[in-house]
């Protein structure tokens, strides 16, 4: 069954507004995005919890999916009701034929290519290198598929410097690739930690699929106490604390991530935009010797080691 696309600029002021109008009036759904996206004109916006986004972009276009016999010419002087216009707005109709939208998602995530023995590879593809460390990940529940430019400054990062026999906690661990590359790239004992329970259960089916054993591989909604016995986190403090959050959440779990690492351990952190990266670093020098690590796309990697004399 076939669809209409229909996509108009608009005003900041008035997006709220107008994409509750057009889901009464029967959208499908409404997507709002920058007008310039893709070009010099694009205007990035990011949002993080303790720092919510309170603006949109100052020119956007929203994308309504309609039913093929949709009134376009009402929807659209409901939008310059809205707007105080007189005219209509200028628009873009397109048809939306089915398709078999699972081939279609997939055909958007190819094998990822990290290093010449790391490869982040989805199940439904044929393994480049078979030789090679591959991780099988699809898209699902949770974040971290290695698309993201945050995700694989950390994954470099650990191919690069995580030593065989390191202990390894992954905080945020969202869809496990990160405990699940540091467990194949010779960590002893890895433990992933998400407050959220889809996470949970994306990493632990991750792990399944990987072939990765619960004997030296975890996961948690929370932290354990470092000194609880039988709280299978005995081996904590870690040689190796590696979290891919967003800026605010990591200056707030600074003394948590600091007291799980040991002294002279490693702290590797992302999710940091290039604007925000002093003062993450200010925040973590208390601890470790800090430094940034790398850049990809405005975001960086944080790195650093805790000082010998300073205690969990």
């Amino acid at each position: 069954m076939p669809w209409l696309s229909l996509t108009f600029g608009i005003g900041s002021d008035h997006i709220d507004w107008v994409s509750d109008r057009l889901l009464e009036q029967g959208a499908l759904s409404v997507d709002v995005h920058d007008a310039g996206e893709g070009t010099s004109q694009e205007q990035p916006l990011f949002g993080e919890p303790g720092m919510p986004l309170e603006q949109f972009w100052q020119q956007a276009e929203v994308t309504v999916l309609l039913e093929e016999n949709a009134n376009v010419d009402e929807i659209l002087r409901a939008v310059a009701e809205i707007t105080g216009s007189s005219v209509l707005p200028e628009y873009r109709l397109a048809r939306v034929m089915e398709q078999d939208w699972v081939r279609l998602t997939q055909a958007q995530f190819d094998p990822i290519r990290i290093s010449s023995r790391l490869w982040i590879v989805p199940s439904w593809h044929e393994l480049p290198d078979s030789s090679a460390i591959n991780l099988r990940l699809d898209p699902g529940l949770a974040f971290g598929t290695g698309s993201h430019p945050t995700t694989r400054l950390c994954l470099t990062w650990l191919d690069q410097f995580l030593h065989p026999g390191d202990s390894v906690l992954d905080y945020g661990c969202g869809s496990g690739i990160l405990a699940i590359a540091a467990l194949k790239l010779g960590a002893a004992r890895v433990m992933g930690v998400d407050i959220d329970p889809n996470a949970i259960t994306a990493s632990l089916d991750n792990a399944r699929n990987n072939f990765c054993g619960t004997d030296r591989l975890s996961f948690a909604t929370a932290l354990s106490s470092l000194d609880s016995e039988g709280s299978g986190t005995e081996w904590l403090p870690a040689t190796v604390v590696v979290a891919n959050i967003l800026a605010n959440p990591l200056i707030m779990l600074a003394p948590v991530l600091m007291k799980a690492l040991q002294p002279g351990g490693h702290i590797v952190l992302s999710g940091i935009l290039d604007t925000q990266a002093d003062e993450v670093l200010q925040v973590y020098s208390e601890w470790a010797d800090m430094h940034i690590a790398a850049k990809e796309q405005g975001w960086v990697l944080l790195a650093g080691q805790k000082s010998i004399d300073n205690k969990p």
